[in-house]
């Protein structure tokens, strides 16, 4: 095996930028540790990344925006199935949102493949929001 030591990459074109189109870790799972900020922790890249977000605008139960969110289905007032495109391990995953108005009621009945969004009013009393953020963190199937 061999060993190469260098202090800067420069591409043909001067650019000390490397292109790369996929990396793996080591582990049979192809896990992968990033030095963190500090300089002596490690955080595993994988466990780190955010599995899947979205923006919705609720009263028309459409998404502006998404990562990994397949579709959003209007159940009643204030309660939506979001449905991921790929599914997570286990329903062991976390949910964290926001609305610009409102409440994040919960994130009820979570299933490897989708989970119930509710939202409400400052009363709780189910209603749609304008727009509701959901980000989610977990382990990818």
């Amino acid at each position: 095996m061999s060993t190469l030591k260098v202090d800067t990459y420069l591409t043909r074109g001067g650019a000390s930028e490397i292109a790369i189109d996929k990396l793996k870790g080591v582990t049979a799972a192809g896990s992968m540790l990033v030095v963190a900020e500090g300089g002596t922790n490690t955080t595993n890249l994988q466990q780190g990344l955010a599995k899947a977000w979205t923006n919705v605008n609720m009263p028309s139960a459409s998404i502006n925006d998404s990562y990994n969110v397949g579709s959003i289905t209007d159940n009643s007032a204030g309660n939506f199935t979001v449905t991921f495109s790929s599914s997570m391990a286990n329903a062991n995953y976390s949910n964290a949102g926001s609305t610009i108005a409102g409440y994040i009621g919960g994130h009820a009945s979570l299933a490897t493949g989708s989970f119930i969004l509710r939202n409400g009013d400052s009363n709780w009393s189910a209603v749609d929001q304008d727009t509701a953020c959901v980000t989610t963190s977990g382990d990818l199937a």
